[in-house]
């Protein structure tokens, strides 16, 4: 893990983005690093096909066993 520099008004974009979709300011920045690699590399899906294809290949990976 490590740090990484953002402009202060890309930090106000996620902070704002963030409290809209109840993320934490570093869970939001996560998501849109995360969406944008993928669209960098999958140029020809939209934003909801890139999403849709993250929620199934959540639904195939076996549920995490809680060990108590």
């Amino acid at each position: 893990m490590g740090l990484v520099k953002i402009d202060d008004g890309l930090h106000e974009d996620i902070r704002r983005a963030s409290t809209v979709m109840c993320r934490s300011i570093n869970a939001q920045a996560e998501f849109w690093m995360k969406i944008g690699k993928l669209a960098e590399a999958n140029p020809t899906l939209t934003f909801n096909d890139i999403v849709r294809a993250e929620i199934e290949a959540a639904s195939a990976r076996p549920p995490l066993t809680v060990v108590a």
